[in-house]
C-alpha cells in the first residue's frame, strides 16, 4: 500500500469521526429537553466532542473496591465503562428519575456480564443514601437538566466522603451549566473546583469537599 492510499484512508477515518461528533452535537442541541426522554435514548449513545471516557477517568480516578454514584446514567455510556474498573468488590449506584433509563442500563449490564451496578429510581434533589457513603460521584450532561442544581450539589456533598471527589461533565446545550455558575453553586454547597478539563462548551470539572474551618 502506498503512502497516498494510507493517507487517504486516514483522512476518511478522521472525516467519519468528525462527522459523527458533529451529528452528536447537533442532535444534542436539536432534540434537547429536560430530562432527556427515553424515546430518544439512541442519541445518548453518540459520543460528545471532548467528553471522552478517558477524560472522565482522569478526573474520576475509579479504583477497585470503591463505591461510586452516577446521577442520570442515560443508556449507560459511562456506567458500563466505570463499573468494571471498580471490580467485583466495588459498586456503582445509578440514580435516574426515569425507570426506563435504569432498566435499559441494567439490561445492557446483564448482556455483558457486569454485576456490580445497582439502580435507584429517585429525585436528585433528595438522594436515598446516608451521609459519606461514596468515594466519588459523577454526572455527565445531567446537572443542567435538574431543576435546582444547587440542591443536588449539596446532596452530593452530603453523600460523598470528606476526601472524595465529584466530577461534572457539561456540554453546550440549552441546559448547560456554565463553569462560573457551577463554581458558584459548588462554593455554596461546600465544594471547590480542583481541576478543569476542556473548553467552555464541553468541559469536565472535578469538585472536592472543602475542609471545615477550624473551631475556636
Amino acid at each position: 500500500m502506498n503512502l497516498a492510499n494510507t493517507l487517504g484512508r486516514s483522512d476518511v477515518r478522521w472525516g467519519l469521526t468528525a462527522a459523527a461528533a458533529g451529528a452528536a452535537a447537533w442532535s444534542w442541541w436539536a432534540f434537547d429537553s429536560a430530562p432527556y426522554p427515553y424515546a430518544q435514548h439512541r442519541l445518548l449513545d453518540l459520543p460528545l466532542p471532548f467528553l471522552s471516557q478517558r477524560r472522565l477517568d482522569s478526573l474520576l480516578e475509579p479504583s477497585r473496591g470503591e463505591r461510586m454514584l452516577e446521577i442520570g446514567p442515560g443508556t449507560g455510556l459511562q456506567s458500563l465503562k466505570v463499573a468494571p474498573q471498580l471490580g467485583s468488590e466495588g459498586r456503582l449506584d445509578i440514580v435516574d428519575i426515569q425507570q426506563e433509563m435504569l432498566d435499559h442500563v441494567m439490561d445492557r449490564a446483564v448482556d455483558i456480564g457486569i454485576e456490580n451496578i445497582n439502580p435507584h429510581r429517585a429525585d436528585a434533589h433528595e438522594l436515598p443514601f446516608g451521609e459519606a457513603v461514596f468515594d466519588a460521584a459523577y454526572l455527565v450532561t445531567a446537572l443542567g437538566e435538574i431543576p435546582d442544581p444547587g440542591t443536588t450539589l449539596r446532596e452530593l456533598r452530603r453523600v460523598v466522603k470528606p476526601g472524595g471527589r465529584i466530577v461534572i461533565g457539561e456540554f453546550f446545550d440549552r441546559h448547560q451549566v456554565h463553569r462560573t455558575t457551577l463554581a458558584r453553586h459548588a462554593n455554596a454547597a461546600g465544594l471547590h473546583m480542583s481541576r478543569l478539563i476542556g473548553p467552555q462548551f464541553a468541559y469536565y470539572a472535578r469538585l472536592e469537599p472543602c475542609l471545615a474551618s477550624p473551631v475556636g
